[in-house]
């Protein structure tokens, strides 16, 4: 299978990017940024049949494409803010998600929304919800999920049996999907590697390349080695999310976009806290919050404010905590207390700026720009459309190009995994019988790598001790490690505990069991020596202790003091 994102797989793209350079091995398009957007332009350009480089400083996914409320829907809350061309677009994408691009990695789950008041909240409530299921439907596609619902109070509590029955006459059931998004941007970068393009993290731009006013592509930085060295490409795509002002400064301080960063955090609890068949969205007084089915899990969140500070590891404060818990203790019977909290995480989401002082009113829809040739620039959006962000971006890309390119496919192409799913997830107790697994494990397999579940599970024949679950995680299994060292470009320790995985959000110990383990799996596979090996625990338990100490902070500006007291990224020995 290719689409293996190995240590091989990296090594030979770095070598095609430094070639780059050369007369006549220019590249088509370089993307700058390794989130959802630009992982999915380097997949729309890549199956366009361009040659196709992109880069990630950190790891793929480490900003805000792994910290989002793990959702794909239409936002209902839009709705209320008449935006109906969003949310019909974004329900369009969810259906495409779910029944052709992603079915392995993107479900449906129902939510509740709860009523309080009688007489005119149903029926205003209903004909939103009704209108939510009948845009989705627009353009010939099915929604992939099922209709609304009403019930009244009994139904209610009887779908979720620890909200309080006082502060509420009933509700509306609907559904909306749910994804690891991490998992799904590793995904989409292995699926535009297997049709072709030349991915590698922890590769930093320093400054953009120029003839003229015309960019020719960039100078990067191996955060690994310290090594620079140029890539040339025709088109830059500049896909960098909340970076985006930082990233566009580097060539010109003419027709900027603008993008400001607002916080959003979560609280990951274990499902035995409270009985409820199905999530839940609860009104606020400035958005909305939701609790989220997460397997034996729980998230809950998430809040919405300015972040001005520290864009690469955003911190939660004591007060963003206690701003959670107290919203969704309104409704339950048992209160969640802190120490019902087993793992928190704060996200950055890139809202185009204007004119509006609350985030919660800026716009999610993208805009692609060309600020100067040989340079696009996309920004804003939201998960769920990544496709659409991405497509737009190479759209504008290719204008610029003196070739004919074929027009966009993407939303015929399934991602690795995705092929033959149903039929491998109807033959799971065969696979569960030859493996010697439980099919249990799986089936966790098989929501996790689709009809790739295969090549983990052949790790474990190969080696049966990989069958062990990790310490203190007992979801995870030391395959999926190797695996993810191997096939899914995970470079160190904290990929591995924090994006391969969610063992740093669910696990009680937040993967302080789990690090010399994970360490001992990695070391051979990526040549480390016994120093590095040593840092690489090292590095994480200070991860953790740094985290844990700036979720007992007073407010951001000490929370992000506390929280930056680790060095980012571990140079290789």
């Amino acid at each position: 299978m290719t689409g293996q994102l190995s240590p091989e797989y990296r090594d030979a793209s770095l070598a095609r990017l430094r070639e780059s350079v050369e007369p006549g091995k220019e590249l088509d398009v370089l993307i700058v940024g390794g989130g959802i957007v630009g992982a999915g332009a380097a997949l729309d350009a890549a199956t366009r049949g361009l040659e196709v480089g992109i880069v990630e400083q950190r790891d793929w996914s480490s900003g805000t494409s792994s910290r989002s409320s793990k959702l794909i829907h239409g936002g209902l809350r839009y709705l209320e803010m008449l935006d109906f061309g969003l949310v019909q677009e974004a329900l369009q994408e969810r259906s495409l998600l779910l029944t052709r691009i992603a079915p392995h990695l993107v479900r449906p789950v129902p939510f509740l929304y709860p009523l309080t008041h009688r007489f005119w909240e149903r029926p205003y409530v209903g004909m939103g919800m009704l209108l939510y299921d009948t845009l989705g439907l627009t353009g010939g596609r099915s929604n992939g999920v099922p209709v609304h619902k009403h019930l009244f109070r009994r139904g209610t509590l009887r779908a979720a049996p620890s909200l309080r029955d006082d502060v509420m006459i009933g509700s509306v059931r609907y559904y909306d999907a749910q994804v690891d998004d991490a998992r799904m941007v590793v995904n989409v970068v292995r699926t535009a590697a297997h049709y072709g393009a030349h991915a590698v993290n922890r590769l930093a731009v320093v400054d953009f390349l120029h003839e003229g006013e015309h960019v020719v592509g960039a100078r990067v930085k191996n955060q690994e080695d310290g090594t620079e060295f140029d890539i040339r490409a025709k088109q830059v795509i500049n896909a960098t999310g909340v970076w985006t002002d930082e990233t566009q400064a580097l060539v010109t301080d003419r027709g900027q976009l603008k993008v400001r960063a607002s916080k959003g955090i979560h609280l990951v609890v274990p499902r035995d806290r409270f009985q409820s068949t199905v999530g839940l969205i609860l009104r606020t007084e400035k958005s909305v919050l939701f609790v989220i089915p997460w397997g034996r899990h729980w998230i809950i969140g998430t809040t919405d404010t300015d972040w001005r500070l520290d864009k690469a590891h955003p911190a939660a404060s004591s007060k963003d905590i206690d701003y959670v818990l107290e919203r969704v203790n309104k409704v339950l019977k048992r209160p969640l207390t802190r120490e019902d909290v087993e793992g928190v995480y704060a996200g950055l989401r890139p809202l185009l700026a204007g004119e509006n002082d609350s985030t919660a009113k800026l716009s999610r829809e993208h805009v692609v720009a060309h600020p100067v040739p040989g340079l696009v620039v996309v920004a804003g959006g939201k998960f769920t459309t990544y496709r659409v962000m991405a497509r737009d971006a190479v759209d504008e890309a290719t204008r610029a190009m003196d070739e004919r390119v074929p027009a966009s496919c993407t939303d015929r192409i399934p991602l690795l995994g995705a092929d033959g799913f149903r039929a491998v997830w109807n033959r799971r107790q065969r696979l569960a019988d030859r493996a010697g697994v439980h099919v249990a494990r799986v089936e966790h397999l098989l929501n996790r790598y689709g009809s790739l579940a295969g090549e983990v599970l052949d790790l474990i024949k190969a080696r049966p001790e990989l069958a062990e679950p990790l310490p203190g995680a007992d979801d995870y299994l030391g395959a999926e490690v190797v695996y993810a060292t191997t096939h899914e470009g995970a470079r160190h320790v904290h990929d591995v505990l924090t994006r391969r995985t969610r063992i740093s959000i669910e696990a009680w110990d937040r993967g302080v069991s789990a690090v010399p383990v994970v360490a001992d799996l990695m070391a051979p596979l990526l040549g480390w020596s016994q120093v590095q090996r040593d840092n690489e625990v090292a590095h994480y338990l200070a991860r953790v202790r740094a985290e844990r100490l700036s979720q007992q902070q007073p407010d951001d500006e000490s929370a992000d003091a506390a929280r930056m007291g680790v060095d980012d990224i571990l140079p290789v020995k």
